[in-house]
Protein backbone atom coordinates (compact mmCIF):
# COMPACT_ATOMS: atom_id res chain seq x y z
CA UNK A 1 0.00 0.00 0.00
CA UNK A 2 1.31 3.51 -0.79
CA UNK A 3 0.27 4.53 3.11
CA UNK A 4 3.17 2.15 3.66
CA UNK A 5 5.68 3.24 1.44
CA UNK A 6 8.44 4.75 3.50
CA UNK A 7 9.22 8.65 2.30
CA UNK A 8 9.73 10.51 5.67
CA UNK A 9 13.43 11.22 6.42
CA UNK A 10 13.47 8.80 9.65
CA UNK A 11 11.92 6.20 8.11
CA UNK A 12 14.43 6.20 5.52
CA UNK A 13 17.15 6.70 8.06
CA UNK A 14 16.19 3.58 9.32
CA UNK A 15 16.01 1.85 6.58
CA UNK A 16 19.36 2.98 4.71
CA UNK A 17 21.39 2.91 7.85
CA UNK A 18 22.09 -0.98 7.99
CA UNK A 19 22.79 -0.90 3.83
CA UNK A 20 25.74 1.88 4.36
CA UNK A 21 26.88 0.18 7.15
CA UNK A 22 27.10 -2.89 5.02
CA UNK A 23 28.97 -1.11 2.75
CA UNK A 24 31.25 0.17 5.18
CA UNK A 25 30.25 3.77 5.21
CA UNK A 26 28.83 5.62 7.48
CA UNK A 27 25.15 6.98 6.62
CA UNK A 28 25.29 11.25 7.54
CA UNK A 29 22.14 12.15 6.81
CA UNK A 30 19.13 12.01 4.17
CA UNK A 31 16.99 14.81 3.03
CA UNK A 32 13.94 14.77 1.14
CA UNK A 33 12.95 18.18 -0.76
CA UNK A 34 9.95 18.66 -3.28
CA UNK A 35 11.11 19.51 -7.22
CA UNK A 36 8.18 19.64 -9.02
CA UNK A 37 5.86 16.16 -9.03
CA UNK A 38 9.10 14.51 -7.69
CA UNK A 39 11.16 14.13 -4.76
CA UNK A 40 14.68 14.39 -4.23
CA UNK A 41 16.09 12.30 -1.75
CA UNK A 42 19.71 13.50 -1.06
CA UNK A 43 21.56 10.32 1.05
CA UNK A 44 24.91 11.53 2.29
CA UNK A 45 27.30 9.17 3.90
CA UNK A 46 31.02 9.04 5.14
CA UNK A 47 34.15 7.12 5.92
CA UNK A 48 34.25 5.38 9.46
CA UNK A 49 35.75 7.11 12.21
CA UNK A 50 38.92 4.90 12.30
CA UNK A 51 39.52 6.61 8.89
CA UNK A 52 41.19 9.76 7.21
CA UNK A 53 40.88 11.33 4.14
CA UNK A 54 38.01 11.59 1.70
CA UNK A 55 35.24 9.17 0.53
CA UNK A 56 36.24 7.12 -2.63
CA UNK A 57 33.95 8.20 -5.48
CA UNK A 58 33.97 4.28 -6.47
CA UNK A 59 33.05 4.07 -2.83
CA UNK A 60 30.32 6.43 -3.55
CA UNK A 61 29.01 5.04 -6.90
CA UNK A 62 28.77 1.51 -5.24
CA UNK A 63 26.68 2.53 -2.42
CA UNK A 64 24.60 4.72 -4.74
CA UNK A 65 23.77 1.60 -6.44
CA UNK A 66 23.34 -0.55 -3.18
CA UNK A 67 20.92 2.62 -1.51
CA UNK A 68 18.87 2.33 -5.14
CA UNK A 69 18.37 -1.10 -4.94
CA UNK A 70 17.09 -0.77 -1.08
CA UNK A 71 14.78 1.88 -1.93
CA UNK A 72 12.92 0.47 -4.97
CA UNK A 73 12.73 -2.84 -2.75
CA UNK A 74 11.08 -1.16 -0.24
CA UNK A 75 8.47 0.42 -2.72
CA UNK A 76 10.12 3.84 -1.27
CA UNK A 77 7.43 6.36 -2.06
CA UNK A 78 4.73 4.46 -3.59
CA UNK A 79 3.90 5.50 -7.19
CA UNK A 80 5.73 8.92 -6.80
CA UNK A 81 8.66 9.68 -8.80
CA UNK A 82 11.97 10.68 -6.94
CA UNK A 83 15.39 11.34 -7.84
CA UNK A 84 18.40 9.69 -5.78
CA UNK A 85 21.36 11.72 -4.99
CA UNK A 86 24.31 10.35 -3.13
CA UNK A 87 27.31 12.01 -1.92
CA UNK A 88 29.74 13.15 1.22
CA UNK A 89 29.57 15.12 2.89
CA UNK A 90 32.59 17.82 1.76
CA UNK A 91 34.94 19.99 3.34
CA UNK A 92 32.19 22.29 4.11
CA UNK A 93 30.47 20.52 7.05
CA UNK A 94 31.12 22.19 10.62
CA UNK A 95 32.54 19.99 12.93
CA UNK A 96 29.84 19.45 15.47
CA UNK A 97 30.19 15.76 16.81
CA UNK A 98 33.28 14.07 18.04
CA UNK A 99 32.65 11.67 14.76
CA UNK A 100 33.33 14.80 12.89
CA UNK A 101 36.33 15.08 14.47
CA UNK A 102 37.84 12.42 14.37
CA UNK A 103 37.45 12.28 10.95
CA UNK A 104 39.12 15.48 10.71
CA UNK A 105 42.32 14.31 12.25
CA UNK A 106 45.38 15.79 10.58
CA UNK A 107 43.28 18.30 8.49
CA UNK A 108 43.87 22.51 9.34
CA UNK A 109 41.24 23.81 11.39
CA UNK A 110 39.80 26.82 12.88
CA UNK A 111 37.28 27.27 15.88
CA UNK A 112 36.24 29.30 19.05
CA UNK A 113 37.75 28.00 22.01
CA UNK A 114 37.02 28.57 25.56
CA UNK A 115 39.45 29.74 28.14
CA UNK A 116 39.50 29.02 31.37
CA UNK A 117 38.41 32.58 32.06
CA UNK A 118 35.57 32.34 29.66
CA UNK A 119 36.49 34.44 26.84
CA UNK A 120 36.40 32.88 23.93
CA UNK A 121 39.29 32.95 20.69
CA UNK A 122 39.56 31.62 17.66
CA UNK A 123 42.17 29.42 17.53
CA UNK A 124 43.63 27.80 13.90
CA UNK A 125 45.27 24.46 14.39
CA UNK A 126 45.63 20.89 13.12
CA UNK A 127 43.77 18.27 14.38
CA UNK A 128 46.13 15.42 15.86
CA UNK A 129 43.79 13.58 17.86
CA UNK A 130 40.18 13.16 19.14
CA UNK A 131 38.71 10.92 21.71
CA UNK A 132 35.24 10.64 24.19
CA UNK A 133 36.92 13.21 26.13
CA UNK A 134 37.98 15.82 23.60
CA UNK A 135 40.56 17.17 21.27
CA UNK A 136 44.07 17.65 20.29
CA UNK A 137 45.23 20.48 18.43
CA UNK A 138 48.63 21.53 17.50
CA UNK A 139 49.84 24.97 15.97
CA UNK A 140 52.81 26.98 16.52
CA UNK A 141 52.99 26.83 20.12
CA UNK A 142 52.95 22.88 20.47
CA UNK A 143 49.84 20.75 21.46
CA UNK A 144 46.70 21.68 23.40
CA UNK A 145 44.45 19.13 24.94
CA UNK A 146 40.70 20.47 25.08
CA UNK A 147 37.36 19.27 26.60
CA UNK A 148 34.25 19.23 24.16
CA UNK A 149 32.85 21.92 26.49
CA UNK A 150 35.86 24.61 25.45
CA UNK A 151 35.24 23.72 21.80
CA UNK A 152 32.45 25.55 18.94
CA UNK A 153 31.28 24.29 15.76
CA UNK A 154 34.76 23.64 14.06
CA UNK A 155 35.27 24.64 10.19
CA UNK A 156 38.22 22.62 8.32
CA UNK A 157 40.44 24.69 6.38
CA UNK A 158 41.00 24.21 2.84
CA UNK A 159 44.70 23.40 2.46
CA UNK A 160 46.79 23.59 -1.31
CA UNK A 161 49.90 22.58 0.48
CA UNK A 162 51.38 22.36 3.80
CA UNK A 163 54.52 22.57 5.55
CA UNK A 164 57.40 19.60 4.89
CA UNK A 165 57.62 19.46 9.26
CA UNK A 166 53.64 18.88 9.03
CA UNK A 167 53.34 16.18 6.87
CA UNK A 168 52.24 13.29 9.11
CA UNK A 169 49.56 11.70 7.21
CA UNK A 170 46.62 11.88 4.58
CA UNK A 171 46.21 15.59 3.84
CA UNK A 172 43.05 16.08 1.67
CA UNK A 173 44.92 18.79 -0.12
CA UNK A 174 42.70 19.23 -2.74
CA UNK A 175 39.77 21.64 -2.88
CA UNK A 176 36.94 20.07 -1.96
CA UNK A 177 32.80 20.86 -3.13
CA UNK A 178 29.91 19.44 -0.79
CA UNK A 179 27.86 20.14 -3.64
CA UNK A 180 26.17 17.35 -5.52
CA UNK A 181 26.42 17.26 -9.58
CA UNK A 182 23.89 19.54 -11.56
CA UNK A 183 24.05 16.93 -14.29
CA UNK A 184 20.50 15.52 -15.23
CA UNK A 185 20.50 12.01 -15.02
CA UNK A 186 19.87 9.26 -17.74
CA UNK A 187 16.84 7.38 -17.67
CA UNK A 188 19.22 4.43 -16.97
CA UNK A 189 20.08 5.01 -13.76
CA UNK A 190 23.16 5.58 -11.92
CA UNK A 191 25.28 8.32 -13.85
CA UNK A 192 29.01 7.27 -15.00
CA UNK A 193 30.52 10.63 -14.27
CA UNK A 194 31.53 11.46 -11.10
CA UNK A 195 31.09 14.95 -9.39
CA UNK A 196 33.29 16.77 -6.73
CA UNK A 197 37.12 16.31 -6.39
CA UNK A 198 37.19 14.70 -3.22
CA UNK A 199 33.84 14.72 -0.51
CA UNK A 200 31.19 15.80 -1.87
CA UNK A 201 31.26 13.65 -4.65
CA UNK A 202 27.99 12.44 -5.65
CA UNK A 203 25.56 10.01 -7.93
CA UNK A 204 22.26 10.29 -9.08
CA UNK A 205 19.41 7.90 -9.84
CA UNK A 206 16.03 8.48 -11.01
CA UNK A 207 13.12 6.42 -10.12
CA UNK A 208 10.13 7.15 -12.61
CA UNK A 209 6.79 5.71 -11.95
CA UNK A 210 4.86 6.58 -14.65
CA UNK A 211 7.38 6.03 -17.25
CA UNK A 212 5.58 3.76 -19.91
CA UNK A 213 1.92 4.75 -18.54
CA UNK A 214 -0.48 5.64 -20.55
Amino acid sequence: MASSAPSRPEELTRLLDPVVRGAGLVLEGVAVTPAGRRRVVRVTVDLPDDEVGSVPHERVADVSRTVSTALDDAGAFGEQPYLLEVGSPGVGRPLTEPRHWRRARTRLVEVDVTGDDGTVRRTRARVVDADAGGVVLADGDGRTRLTWERLGAGAVQVEFRRPADEDDGPTGDEPEDDEPTDDEPTDDGLEDDEAGDDDGSAQDDTHDEDEGRP
